[in-house]
């Protein structure tokens, strides 16, 4: 007869199952441990210096009026004006772990993870319960099905763990790299406040041998201008539901990493490299896999995030030759960097459905650049006009079917 604990014999199993229950789909804690670590490689991290704090609040304000004058979108939220707030690495991956939250429970409640699955207590995510295992010291040591069913069942009790333990290690390495909040392009919660990094926009200049100032001005431009766009009611809940969609869309895969892992060749030199790249591949790690109901999102997803980064990139353009002393330095720096980005780096763009190869990126720039040639300014003025104006992904390609739908619409 089994033991009416499931953990009977096993104390540390109950009590590490009690832990994670606490916390529901995902372990935050270990989530916010394991991103700090990557940030800041262990290391304690000085305060931002008080000068930079100064300068930023004077090119905040020069930023949002050239931006709304560019393009006639008012960048705060709230009609305060913006605050650039200068931040720790440490203090951004806290920040951004607290704002893509929801999406990264979202994936969770995807793969079946709800931290607790016990009957009779409380429901998923109840906290303190654990999920119902069976005890393995009454299985039988020779029926390999059992036993391999009783690790499964111990592996989707470890899942919030683990799904914590990649969703720290995604934002961690992200960390590294960012220059602000807005280095992918997704909504964050409503407000008037944008972070940058100022100690990795510092290395990057000094790495590329730019002004500081210029690529710190450079990159308020480029904060602020993601900042106005996101802004848009409708372009933020559009935005929104195709990533959240996109997110809900994985589905359980146990047997993924497994297979993976049989594919590679012990036998070649370069095994170790492939295995290196199963442990940056989102689906392979968690378990994840694509679904056909990400592939009917995916164009719609693609097409929109497209004209997003296609439209910052000509407004940059429009007001940076004339603010920036080294503006196509910069730009020409950071497209650089951005083609150079490791799979590694790509993570959260994978398990968000970003697809920001520069393939994608110019598409993005051709479309805009298709509308002001036929329209001018005012006509790309109309694209964040109305929600049903937003490009399908047929008129990413042909913008002249965009203006020609738009004025049959007008």
């Amino acid at each position: 007869m089994s033991s009416p604990d499931p953990f009977g014999g096993m104390p540390f199993f109950g009590d590490l199952a009690r832990m994670i229950g606490r916390q529901g789909p995902i372990a935050w804690d270990a989530a916010r441990q394991i991103a700090h670590s990557i940030a800041t490689d262990g290391q304690p991290e000085p305060n931002v210096d008080p000068l930079a704090r100064i300068q930023l609040e004077q090119l905040a304000r020069v930023a949002e009026l050239q931006i709304a004058n560019a393009s006639g979108l008012d960048a705060s939220h709230y009609g305060a004006g913006i605050t650039i707030t200068p931040v720790t690495r440490t203090q951004w991956v806290s920040r951004t772990l607290d704002d893509h939250r929801s999406l990264f429970e979202s994936l969770a409640h995807s793969l079946g993870s709800s931290g607790t699955d016990a009957p009779g207590t409380g429901g998923p995510g109840a906290p303190g319960s654990t999920p119902a295992v069976a005890d393995p010291t009454e299985l039988d040591p020779l029926d390999e099905d059992a036993a391999t069913a009783w690790l499964g069942q111990l592996m989707g009790m470890l899942q919030p763990m683990t799904l914590g333990m990649a969703a720290g290690s995604m934002v961690g390495h992200l960390a590294t790299r960012s220059f602000g909040q807005y280095d992918l392009p997704v909504p964050r919660p409503p407000g008037d406040e944008v972070m940058v990094l100022v100690s990795a926009i510092d290395a990057f200049a000094d790495e590329w041998s730019l002004g500081v100032d210029d690529v710190r001005l450079w990159v308020c431009l480029h904060e602020v201008a993601h900042h106005a766009v996101l802004g848009v009611p409708h372009v933020r809940a559009r935005l929104t539901e195709l990533i959240e969609r996109f997110v809900a869309g994985f589905r359980p895969d146990p047997g993924g990493f497994e297979r993976a892992l049989a594919d590679v060749d012990p036998a070649d030199p370069t095994g170790m490299e492939a295995v290196q790249r199963l442990f940056t591949d989102p689906e392979v790690l968690m378990g994840a896999a694509s679904s056909p109901a990400q592939e009917h999102v995916r164009p719609q997803l693609d097409a929109l995030v497209a004209a997003i980064v296609g439209w910052v990139d000509h407004i940059m353009d429009r007001v940076g030759g004339g603010l920036v002393g080294s503006y196509a330095q910069v730009t020409e720096a950071v497209r650089r960097r951005r083609v150079e980005t490791s799979a590694a780096d790509r993570y959260v763009e994978r398990l968000f459905g970003l697809n920001l190869t520069p393939a994608r990126v110019d598409l993005g720039s051709s479309f805009v650049d298709g509308i002001v040639e036929r329209a001018g300014e005012e006509g790309l003025a109309r694209l964040w006009a109305e929600p049903d104006d937003l490009p399908t992904p047929a008129e990413l390609a042909a913008p002249g079917l965009w203006l020609a739908r738009i004025d049959l619409d007008g």
